[in-house]
């Protein structure tokens, strides 16, 4: 009986344990974590910065559009110029950087 009881204890420690982990807050708004284009472009020049440096404000506005639940975020190249322009692909949902480019 003895065996049975701390059988079954530990099962409920396991458990509780376990459902304790999974209960973690976490909120996601229900259009996403970028849910609009101002933070999609904010969030595509903080990780832009650090990659490129400075020239990536020659590249402004940025222009971004949702497409099938990712953000396109891309500069734009000033008249007269020749080059590219960054681009980046971010998540709507959780905000995840899929994607850093910069054409040529």
């Amino acid at each position: 009986m003895k065996r049975v009881i701390l059988l079954l204890w530990i099962c409920f420690f396991s458990i509780s344990s376990v459902c304790a982990e999974n209960s973690k807050h976490n909120f996601v708004p229900e259009n996403g974590l970028v849910s609009d284009e101002n933070t999609a472009i904010k969030i595509a020049e903080a990780v832009l910065l650090p990659i490129y440096g400075e020239s990536i404000n020659n590249k402004k506005p940025f222009v971004a559009k949702l497409v099938d639940g990712v953000w396109i975020v891309e500069g734009t190249l000033p008249r007269n110029m020749k080059g590219g322009v960054p681009l980046i692909e971010i998540s709507k949902d959780n905000g995840a950087i899929l994607r850093v480019s910069h054409g040529k």
